[in-house]
């Protein structure tokens, strides 16, 4: 059995997760729930596993997390972009 399967399954459970805050935060245009410390946080974290993949030669560490970066900074954004918007009025 080739163990990398156990790494995929991972990389598209924790990956995935993360697709119902982004979609509620750009439906309702708010992200006021998300913690800004947690998710720069967070994004340090994954920035460290990309890095570890890398240099491990991981492919489903790679693919998960560079998803999960991707995912975590449109979040990032939209909170801040949001925040932003919301108090110009």
């Amino acid at each position: 059995m080739n163990i990398d399967i156990f790494g995929y399954f991972a990389a598209i459970l924790t990956t995935a997760a993360f697709l119902p805050q982004l979609i509620k935060t750009l439906k309702t245009k708010k992200a006021d729930d998300v913690s800004l410390s947690t998710l720069i946080m967070f994004i340090i974290g994954v920035l460290s596993w990309i890095i570890y993949g890398y240099k491990i030669s991981s492919t489903p560490i790679l693919i998960a997390n560079l998803i999960t970066l991707i995912l975590n900074l449109l979040i990032l954004i939209s909170k801040l972009y949001f925040s932003k918007a919301s108090s110009q009025y």
